[in-house]
């Protein structure tokens, strides 16, 4: 199970300069991003750069962040219009500056997006590359320090889904606290907070899925459902 994803799309009116080729990918490029920013962070600075610089994916120890479509190019391995740049949808595996808990668990994430992909595509574990395939940067520098072979052996236990089920479904529910504990996202923060304000959520677990009871509850909270039978109208 890959780690939660959620998009923050290049606008249709900065293609020409982060995106402006539609394609069909045929590999993965994985990448280091070589500060210690989370995903979020990555994306929204890749965005806003004026440069010829881009790729699809950023991951951290938490999510992943989608910064373009998937058929659309990117600029990321360096190698103009090479089969790097035009066909490979490139992650950016975030925190890889310090190492440690938060890089490994980020690159834990990056391994599970990746196999999720190559099972989105029919693809096998061939398709994996690295950065320094297209242009011999250095890169991914801390996954190639550790080891490139290592990387590949987590993507296929991911692919094999590897260890008892039960193991698995422990692991879904703790991503699943783990995602819930996370603050509000930055583009929804000043709505969270009025949404708190006017007594509508409590103020926990920002990023957890809402159940239908509790819809029903928000709804209610704002006077949108009929009177209980008991209730005068």
């Amino acid at each position: 199970m890959g780690p939660p994803i959620r998009a923050m799309l290049c606008p249709a009116d900065r293609y020409s300069l982060k995106c402006p080729f539609s394609r069909r990918p045929s590999r993965v490029v994985i990448h280091n991003t070589a500060n210690d920013a989370p995903a979020e962070n990555e994306i929204r600075y890749m965005l806003n750069r004026p440069e010829e610089v881009s790729f699809h994916f950023a991951v951290d120890s938490q999510e992943a962040v989608q910064g373009l479509p998937l058929d659309r190019n990117a600029w990321a391995s360096g190698d103009g219009r090479g089969v790097g740049n035009m066909e490979g949808i490139h992650i950016e595996i975030c925190c890889s500056l310090s190492g440690g808990e938060r890089f490994q668990k980020a690159e834990a994430n990056a391994a599970a997006l990746t196999a999720q992909l190559l099972r989105q595509y029919g693809w096998g574990l061939d398709r994996v590359t690295k950065h320094q395939d297209y242009d011999g940067k250095y890169c991914p520098h801390r996954t190639l320090d550790l080891g490139w072979d290592r990387f590949l052996h987590l993507v296929r236990q991911e692919m094999e889904g590897s260890g008892p089920e039960e193991d698995r479904e422990a692991w879904a529910r703790r991503r699943e606290r783990e995602r819930a504990a996370l603050p509000a996202s930055g583009w929804a923060q000043g709505a969270w907070q009025r949404a708190q304000k006017a007594g509508l959520f409590d103020g926990t677990a920002p990023r957890a899925p809402l159940t239908r009871e509790q819809c029903a509850l928000v709804l209610d909270r704002l006077g949108l459902l009929p009177p209980a039978e008991n209730e005068s109208a």
